[in-house]
C-alpha cells in the first residue's frame, strides 16, 4: 500500500476588515467634490468652492471616495469669496478647470446609468442584490442575481392567472353538463382532466420566479488568491462512485478521475475519492494505471489550459485544437501526449480482457496473496492511497492531487444501502483523511467539462454574505453521445433551463444525485444559520452600503463580558455549523454554546455520527481541517474503522446525517431534507458546461433510466419524508414544498394518463363521446384552453431559451414514460412498500451496429413496452373502424367523427418516437411484443365490440304477440 502524507487543510476568509479604512469613512459622511475626489496638486482641498465644514482640518492627502448620492439634510457651509481674487485660485474659470468639469459629469453620468440599471433591487438578505459601483474590486459580490426581463416574465405570469381562470370556467362546464349515453367514459375522463390540472399547478407555481445567475471568477481571485500568498480558496474533496466495471467500462471512469486531478484549481486543496463498490480488482488495477498516467497528463493540460481535461473527449472533439494556442511546442507535445494516451487506452483494454475469466481461486496480487474483494458481497475494507503530498509528482517534478481508492466493508446480514451507502463511506473516509468543507460528488461517467467549474461555485459558497446559508451549489447536466434530434428527450432541457430556473428563485434547486458541490456541515443534520437583518446605517454612504463595499456597521456598542478570551473563541464563528472546543476528545467532546447551538454532550455526539473520536471532532471544525497531533498511519487506520459494516448501527446516519436512506433516488431525498433544515440551494449553469456525463439513448434503456426515477419517487410518497406531511414548521418554503410534492406524485400520474390514452380508442369503436354536443360559449372555453396551454410553453420557452423541438420532445416523452415506466414503478412501488416484494424488471440487450449512434438503434426487450404499444394498436385500430363506420353511415356521420379522430391522434402523435424505437433501423419488432401487444389489443377491441356493437340488433315482433299462424 503506498502512503501519503495528509496535511491540514485549515480555512481562512481573506476578508478586509474596517481597520484598513481611513477614519474619515467611518466618522464622517462625504459629500463630492467637483473634482470628482481627485486630488489636485496646485489647489488644496480647502481651497475648493465648496467645503464641508468636517474637513476644516482634514489634511489634502486623503482621497475622497466619490458617491453619486447626496444627503440633503447634511449642513454644507459655502466658502467666502474674495471679489478681488481670481475665480481660478477657487478651482473655477480656467481651461484645466472646464477639463475637470467635464471629466466629473461623464463620471457622474456613468454612476448615475448604473444607479438607473439597478433601480428597484433594494436589500436582498442573501447578500446577491445589484452590483453597485463599490470602490474596492476585490470587496465586491463574487455573483449576482440576474432577473428575467420583466418584457418576458410578466406575460408570462398572465397567462398562469388566465389559464387558472379558465380552467375554472371550462370544468364548471364539464361538471354541469354530463353525457348520459356514454356516462363511464364522460366520468372517467372529468377525474383525469382534474388530476391533469392539479398536476399543471404543482408543476406550473414553482417556476413563478425563475432568475439567472452570474458569477465573477475575477473577483474571486483578488480576494482569495492575493500574490505572494498561499492560497486561500477552500478544500474540497470529490467523490466518484461506481460499482461493476463490466457495465461502467474502467476507461470511462479513469477519465472521469483525469479531468477531476487536472481541473484548475490550487493542487493541496483537492482530494478525489473513488468508492469501488464491487471491490473489484480491476476497478484497483485500472485506477493504479490512472495514477501514473496522471503523472504525464496533468501537466500537459495546465502548460497549455486545454480544455476539457478528460483525454478521450479532448482528443476526439471535432474541432480546430490549434485555436488560441500560440507556443510552439504545442503541436509536438500533443502529438506525443495523444500516443501516451493510445497505450494507456491499450493497457485499460488489456485490464479488461483478463478480467472477463475468473480464476478459480479468485484473483491474487503481485506479492501473492489473495484479494481480499473476491467475495463481493463478504470482503474487509480497503483504503489506497495513490496520490498525496509524500510521493504524487508529476513529470515536471510539481505535486499532484490526492487520490484514494476506497472499498467499505460488507458483510454478510448487514443492509448496505446500495449508492446512498457507498456515499456516507466516502464522507466519513475523507473527514477523517482530509476534512475538507465542501464536497463535489460525481458519478463514474460524468467528467469535469469545465476546469474552472470548482471555482463557479465557490463565487456562491465562499461569498461572506450569501454563501452562509447555501447546502450545495448544483450544475445542469449535460451529455454526450447525444443524436441530434434527441428522440426520448434525454438532455432533459425543459427541466434542467426551465423548472430548476424556477427553483432558483425560490429557495434553490432540488439535488439530481451528480454534479454538485455541498458544505459538508449540511451533511451532518445541523439547521441553517439564521439570516440577519442588515445592521441599521447610521453614516451617510450609499444607501445600506459603505463607499468601500462593505456593509455599514454604525455605532453598534459591544457588550460587555467577564468570559477570558479563551472562551470567547470558541463561539460560533457565524457561519451557521458549531465551532466546538476539540478538548476531551477521547473523554468524550463537550460542545460550547454559541448563538446558533445548543449544548451536546459527547455521548450524544456518538450517538449521532458514530463511535469514533476522530471522526466526531472533525464534525465540530466548521471550516475542515485535520488533527494536527494525528499521524498518517493513525488516520488510516481509523478511516479503516469507519467503512466497517457495523459502524452505522443505533446512529443517525440515512436517517438525519449524510445521504438519506429510503429510497432509490437518494438525490432527491437529501436534498429534501437540507431544505428543510432551512438551508438553501444555488443553481450555477456556466457558459460552458461544467459536468458532463453519457446517456441512455435507446428505447429499452431509457425508459428503465425512467422507471428507477419513478420507483424513488413513489418510495417516497409511501415513506414518512412525503413533502405531503413532512418537514413542516421547519425552514421549507411553500412554493419549495410544491415542487417536492410534484417530484413525488408525477408516477401516479400515469393511471389517469393511461385511462385518457385508452378512451379515442374507446370513443371511435363505440360511437359515443366524451362530450355533449359543444354550444358557442362551450366552444369558446375548449378553444380558450387549448391557447392557453399553447401560450404558457411558447412564453416558457421565450424566457428560458429552450428550442421547441426540446420541448415537443419532452411532451412526447412525458406520454411515453408516463404509459410505461411510471406506469410499473407505481405497482413495482406497492408490492416493495406494503408487500415486501422486491421485482425487478430485466433488460436482454440485442447487438446493435458499430456506427455512429448504433446505440439508438438497439433494441431491448422489456415488459415496459408492452403498455405503449397496446395503446398504439387499439387508437390505430379505432382510427379505422371510425372511419369505415362514417363512411358507412353517410355523411352526417363525418362531423361527430371529427372531435373523436383529434383525440386518438393527438395519442399516436406522442407515441410517434416510441414507434420508431419499436421499430428500429431494420423495422424489426420481435414477434413476442407482436403477439402480445395484439393479443390485448384484440381481446380489448372484441369485448367493445361485443358489449356495444355498430349494428344495432333487430328487436322483430314476436309470433306468440302478433297472432298470425304461418303454418
Amino acid at each position: 500500500m503506498h502512503r501519503a502524507f495528509f496535511s491540514d487543510a485549515m480555512l481562512h476568509y481573506g476578508r478586509a476588515s474596517d481597520s484598513d479604512l481611513p477614519h474619515d469613512l467611518h466618522s464622517t459622511p462625504q459629500v463630492p467634490l467637483l473634482t470628482n475626489g481627485q486630488m489636485i496638486d496646485d489647489i488644496p482641498p480647502e481651497q475648493h468652492a465648496l467645503v464641508p465644514s468636517f474637513l476644516g482640518g482634514a489634511g489634502g492627502g486623503k482621497r475622497i471616495h466619490p458617491l453619486p448620492f447626496s444627503d440633503p439634510a447634511l449642513p454644507v457651509q459655502p466658502r467666502s469669496m474674495d471679489p478681488s481674487k481670481d475665480l481660478a485660485a477657487y478651482g473655477y474659470g480656467s481651461v484645466a478647470w472646464k477639463e475637470r468639469m467635464e471629466s466629473w459629469k461623464q463620471k457622474q453620468d456613468k454612476l448615475q446609468m448604473m444607479k438607473n440599471e439597478n433601480s428597484g433591487k433594494g436589500w436582498d438578505p442573501e447578500g446577491d442584490g445589484p452590483d453597485l459601483p463599490l470602490m474596492d474590486e476585490a470587496r465586491q459580490p463574487l455573483s449576482r442575481k440576474l432577473p428575467i426581463p420583466s418584457s418576458q416574465i410578466n406575460p408570462y405570469r398572465m397567462i398562469i392567472i388566465i389559464r387558472l381562470v379558465v380552467l375554472g370556467f371550462f370544468f364548471h362546464y364539464r361538471v354541469m353538463h354530463p353525457v348520459n349515453d356514454a356516462y363511464p367514459l364522460w366520468l372517467v375522463s372529468v377525474i383525469c382532466e382534474i388530476w391533469f390540472a392539479l398536476s399543471w399547478i404543482l408543476d406550473q407555481f414553482p417556476k413563478w420566479l425563475p432568475i439567472d445567475r452570474e458569477t465573477y471568477l475575477d473577483r474571486l481571485s483578488l480576494r482569495y488568491e492575493k500574490e505572494g500568498q498561499p492560497s486561500q480558496l477552500c478544500p474540497v474533496d470529490i467523490f466518484v462512485s461506481t460499482v461493476d466495471p463490466l457495465k461502467e467500462p474502467p476507461l470511462v471512469t479513469a477519465n472521469t478521475v483525469l479531468s477531476i486531478l487536472a481541473v484548475d484549481y490550487p493542487i493541496d486543496k483537492i482530494s478525489c475519492y473513488v468508492s469501488d463498490d464491487g471491490a473489484a480488482m480491476l476497478t484497483f488495477e485500472a485506477l493504479s494505471e490512472t495514477s501514473e498516467f496522471a503523472k504525464k497528463w496533468v501537466p500537459f493540460c495546465k502548460k497549455f489550459s486545454i480544455e476539457p481535461r478528460a483525454p478521450e473527449f479532448y482528443f476526439a472533439q471535432k474541432m480546430d485544437y490549434l485555436k488560441d494556442k500560440v507556443l510552439p511546442s504545442f503541436v509536438k507535445d500533443r502529438r506525443a501526449m495523444k500516443r501516451e494516451y493510445e497505450e494507456f487506452k491499450v493497457r485499460i483494454n488489456a485490464l479488461v480482457a483478463k478480467a472477463q475469466k475468473v480464476p478459480e481461486e479468485g484473483w491474487t496480487m503481485q506479492d501473492g496473496t489473495l484479494w481480499p474483494g473476491n467475495n463481493v458481497r463478504d470482503h474487509p475494507g480497503m483504503i489506497q492511497v495513490f496520490l498525496g503530498q509524500s510521493g504524487g509528482h508529476d513529470t515536471d517534478g510539481n505535486e499532484l492531487p490526492r487520490l484514494v481508492y476506497v472499498s467499505r466493508e460488507k458483510r454478510p446480514g448487514f443492509n448496505h444501502h446500495k449508492k446512498a451507502g457507498a456515499m456516507n463511506a466516502l464522507v466519513r473516509v475523507s473527514a477523517v483523511l482530509t476534512n475538507a468543507p465542501y464536497l463535489l460528488n460525481l458519478d463514474c461517467d460524468h467528467y469535469i467539462n469545465n476546469s474552472k467549474a470548482l471555482r463557479e461555485s465557490m463565487c456562491f459558497l465562499m461569498d461572506p454574505l450569501l454563501g452562509k446559508r447555501v447546502c450545495y451549489v448544483q450544475f445542469p447536466q449535460r451529455f454526450d453521445g447525444i443524436d441530434r434530434h434527441d428522440r426520448y428527450a434525454n438532455r432533459n432541457t425543459v427541466f434542467f433551463d426551465i423548472n430548476m430556473k424556477g427553483l432558483d428563485g425560490i429557495q434553490g434547486p432540488i439535488y439530481v444525485g451528480t454534479g454538485c458541490v455541498f458544505r459538508r456541515q449540511a451533511f451532518y443534520g445541523f439547521d441553517a444559520p439564521k439570516a440577519k437583518k442588515p445592521p441599521t446605517r447610521t453614516c451617510n454612504c450609499l444607501p445600506k452600503w459603505c463607499c468601500c463595499g462593505c456593509l455599514c456597521s454604525g455605532t453598534r456598542k459591544k457588550k460587555k463580558t467577564n468570559k477570558p478570551k479563551s472562551e470567547m473563541k470558541k463561539k460560533n464563528s457565524g457561519m451557521g455549523a458549531p465551532v466546538r472546543a476539540l478538548e476531551g476528545i477521547e473523554e468524550g467532546i463537550e460542545g460550547v454554546e454559541g448563538e446558533n447551538f445548543t449544548l451536546i454532550s459527547g455521548q450524544k455526539l456518538e450517538k449521532k455520527f458514530g463511535q469514533s473520536s476522530v471522526f466526531v471532532a472533525s464534525t465540530l471544525l466548521e471550516d475542515g481541517g485535520t488533527l494536527k497531533s494525528a499521524s498518517p498511519a493513525s488516520l488510516l487506520k481509523e478511516a479503516i474503522h469507519v467503512i466497517s459494516c457495523g459502524y452505522e448501527d443505533k446512529t443517525e446516519w440515512g436517517k438525519e446525517v449524510g445521504w438519506i436512506y429510503g429510497s432509490v433516488t437518494e438525490d432527491i431525498l437529501t436534498g429534501f431534507k437540507m431544505h428543510c433544515h432551512g438551508w438553501r440551494s444555488i443553481y450555477c449553469i456556466p457558459d460552458r458546461p461544467a459536468f458532463k456525463g453519457s446517456a441512455p439513448i435507446n428505447l429499452s434503456d431509457r425508459l428503465h433510466q425512467v422507471l428507477r426515477w419513478a420507483l424513488g419517487s413513489v418510495e417516497i410518497f409511501l415513506s414518512r419524508h412525503c413533502p405531503l406531511w413532512y418537514g413542516y414548521g421547519g425552514g421549507l418554503k411553500w412554493l419549495e414544498r410544491l415542487s417536492y410534492i410534484n417530484a413525488t406524485v408525477y408516477p401516479w400520474t400515469s393511471i389517469p394518463l393511461l385511462a385518457y390514452c385508452t378512451l379515442p380508442a374507446v370513443c371511435l369503436l363505440t360511437g359515443k363521446f366524451i362530450t355533449p354536443e359543444l354550444s358557442n360559449v362551450a366552444s369558446l372555453w375548449f378553444l380558450s384552453l387549448f391557447i392557453c396551454i399553447f401560450a404558457t410553453g411558447i412564453l416558457e420557452m421565450r424566457w428560458s431559451g429552450v428550442g421547441i423541438d426540446e420541448w415537443w420532445r419532452n411532451e412526447q416523452f412525458w406520454v411515453i414514460g408516463g404509459v410505461s415506466s411510471h406506469l410499473f414503478a407505481v405497482f413495482q412501488g406497492l408490492l416493495k412498500v406494503l408487500a415486501g416484494v422486491d421485482t425487478n424488471f430485466t433488460v436482454t440487450s440485442k447487438a446493435g451496429d458499430d456506427e455512429e449512434f448504433s446505440e439508438l438503434y438497439a433494441f431491448k426487450w422489456t415488459t415496459l413496452l408492452i403498455p405503449p404499444t397496446t395503446l398504439l394498436i387499439i387508437n390505430l385500430i379505432g382510427v379505422v373502424a371510425g372511419v369505415s363506420n362514417a363512411i358507412n353511415n353517410g355523411y352526417e356521420s363525418w362531423g361527430p367523427l371529427f372531435g373523436k379522430l383529434f383525440f386518438a391522434f393527438w395519442v399516436i402523435v406522442h407515441l410517434y418516437p416510441f414507434l420508431k424505437g419499436l421499430l428500429g433501423r431494420q423495422n424489426r419488432t420481435p414477434t413476442i411484443i407482436i403477439v402480445w401487444s395484439i393479443l390485448l389489443a384484440s381481446i380489448f377491441s372484441l369485448l367493445w365490440v361485443r358489449i356495444d356493437p355498430f349494428l344495432a340488433k333487430s328487436n322483430g315482433p314476436l309470433l306468440e304477440e302478433c297472432g298470425l299462424d304461418c303454418n
